[in-house]
């Protein structure tokens, strides 16, 4: 009975720490959306105020959306790179995994680990290469080019690889002798089951991309082309007096973000628990 008091205090202890500390990580995005509803003037108010005092939601992201940088076209820029990157990215991914550990071919092992290698090659050391590559075959400036660049991943490869180890030999060789070809393999059964490994990569592909600053500010020179990223710096440098308009543009900002992990959080967690019982 004393030990499992001493049990539930320990736990008690733990999940009063943790609220703790969520509500202390938790603050300075609570302050970013507070400011975004305020007016100018009572931004810097000491001591703070929570909740303002006059409201100015409306005002501050109409002027964010619809201003002189509108929004909403480097949103659809941003949505359209990030989808697409994501999809593709998984498929190719997820093919090149599955055919990386299960299909067994002369130096398979060695293929992988040349793959894996370039993983260790900068991007900041190809970038000049790249660049030129895409002046000379017309990728430059336009959308497909940066769609192409996060659609190869090494570690979504690496990653979803781990997975596909763990679908046991039995099901591919019962999957055979009912006449199935590696292909059908693949997305018949391999797929479903490491299908949460998938859900979580692509989160996790779709937060790189979104948030990426480096590449299309090397790739992209035409103002309605740029993302969101790059929106939120020229914003930034018009208005960057007025904190409360930059605070609701990076609200605007970083809700796609949130909503994807809160949707997609199931399939986090369960691509944890796949990942820890594989094999």
């Amino acid at each position: 009975m004393e030990e499992r008091a001493g049990f539930n205090l320990r736990k008690t202890i733990i999940t009063v720490v943790m609220l703790a500390g969520a509500i202390l990580f938790m603050l300075p995005f609570f302050w970013m959306l507070v400011t975004s509803l305020k007016v100018e003037s009572e931004v810097f108010v000491y001591p703070i105020q929570w909740l303002p005092k006059q409201w100015h939601a409306v005002e501050n992201y109409k002027e964010v959306w619809f201003g002189s940088y509108p929004f909403y076209l480097y949103y659809w820029n941003s949505i359209k790179i990030s989808v697409l990157t994501t999809l593709i990215s998984c498929i190719v991914s997820s093919l090149a995994a599955y055919g990386f550990s299960k299909i067994q071919f002369k130096a398979s092992k060695y293929l992988f680990m040349i793959v894996l290698a370039t993983y260790m090659i900068p991007g900041y050391a190809v970038i000049i290469p790249q660049f030129i590559l895409y002046r000379y075959i017309g990728l430059f400036n336009n959308h497909i080019g940066l769609i192409l660049i996060g659609s190869f991943s090494v570690l979504g490869t690496f990653m979803l690889r781990q997975f596909f180890m763990g679908l046991h030999q039995d099901f591919i060789e019962s999957a055979k002798i009912d006449g199935a070809g590696h292909f059908r393999i693949y997305y018949a059964i391999g797929l479903p089951i490491v299908r949460p490994a998938v859900a979580t990569y692509a989160i996790l592909r779709f937060g790189w991309t979104w948030n990426d600053y480096f590449n299309p500010l090397i790739f992209l020179r035409t103002d309605k082309l740029f993302t969101i990223q790059l929106a939120m710096q020229k914003f930034t440098s018009v208005s960057g007096e007025f904190y409360s308009l930059i605070m609701a543009a990076a609200v605007s900002a970083i809700l796609p973000l949130v909503l994807i992990f809160i949707i997609g959080q199931k399939n986090v967690l369960n691509g944890i628990a796949v990942g820890g019982v594989k094999g």
